[in-house]
């Protein structure tokens, strides 16, 4: 049984990735402030509430761990931009810290959920594999590459054995809607609520999505062996439009919105999907993957039942 650390165990991605560790059979330590409901429905799980931003809080949870799940972030895309000092003095520095800290505790494997998209910034072509040169321009983006940098840096100075695993755009159900992060949630609630739907452009502009749980499982799936490589891109391979994403909402709920429409911002990439050859080359393929309609249906689903 391996001991498996989750920092940002109980967020939005970390929930889902807390719940296939223990269904593989993994002893699961969850490490988050906790400020809200447990997220993730596993049972047994160790909780422990703490500051990433403490080195002592990290010191503590991670001695004794095998492997460690890093997916927690302090901000999001549109709060990095609005201060990019906060996405360094936080995402940053800790991550820094997280990785000399595993590293001489001898943890035996440190996977990374970076971005798979924002990272690439605009590329010569539409479908991108881990071969392209990262150029990001949104804060958040190269606050991600930095730590990127920093984990390769660990791993070839101080033998920290690491995995960089670059997430495209996962949506459903634990999704919150009030963070300004996921397109497809946050077009939901507003449905749900009676408000405009905000489309940046003419609704072109396309993302990888994927259904959580397909995400955590492609996340979880390299602990098995067989990685050959220190950077996977996971998504689902193809791209949706703006546009296609609210056709499927159409469909699903049967409700036409109501769309405003804003100029792009300069920071926003326009076109882009994750190649994941590199990934079913070296884990398979991964278990058939939730298309659009089906996913934005559960996320649909879960939200007005809450209502």
């Amino acid at each position: 049984m391996t001991r498996c650390l989750v920092i940002g165990g109980n967020g939005f991605i970390g929930s889902y990735v807390v719940d296939e560790l223990v269904a593989a059979g993994h002893e699961v330590t969850v490490f988050d402030r906790f400020s809200g409901l447990r997220r993730f429905r596993a049972d047994p799980v160790r909780e422990v509430a703490g500051d990433f931003l403490n080195v002592g809080d990290v010191e503590d949870i991670v001695a004794g761990q095998d492997v460690i799940f890093h997916l927690l972030s302090m901000t999001n895309p549109a709060s990095a931009e609005a201060d990019p000092l906060l996405d360094i003095r936080t995402n940053v520095t800790a991550s820094i810290e997280l990785f000399r800290v595993a590293a001489e505790a001898s943890v035996g494997h440190l996977y990374f959920v970076s971005t798979g998209g924002a990272i690439y910034g605009e590329q010569p072509t539409n479908v991108v594999d881990e071969d392209a040169t990262p150029l990001p321009v949104s804060p958040y983006a190269i606050g991600k590459l930095t730590i990127e940098r920093y984990l390769d840096y660990f791993r070839r100075v101080h033998g920290l054995q690491s995995t960089i695993l670059r997430l495209s755009n996962p949506y459903g159900p634990r999704q919150s809607p009030t963070r300004r992060q996921g397109v497809i949630p946050i077009f939901l609630r507003n449905l749900a609520s009676g408000r405009p739907i905000t489309v940046f452009g003419d609704g072109s502009m396309e993302r990888d999505y994927i259904y959580v749980e397909d995400a955590a499982k492609m996340l979880v799936a390299p602990m098995a062996g067989g990685g050959r490589h220190a950077v996977y891109n996971v998504g689902s391979g193809r791209s949706h439009s703006l546009n296609e994403i609210i056709a499927s909402i159409r469909r699903v709920t049967g409700i036409e919105p109501v769309i405003e429409r804003k100029p792009t911002p300069p920071t926003f990439v326009q076109h882009i999907a994750l190649s994941t050859d590199r990934y079913r080359s070296d884990f398979g393929e991964p278990t058939r993957l939730v298309d659009l309609d089906e996913g934005v249906r559960r996320t649909w689903t879960t939200m007005t039942e809450k209502a």
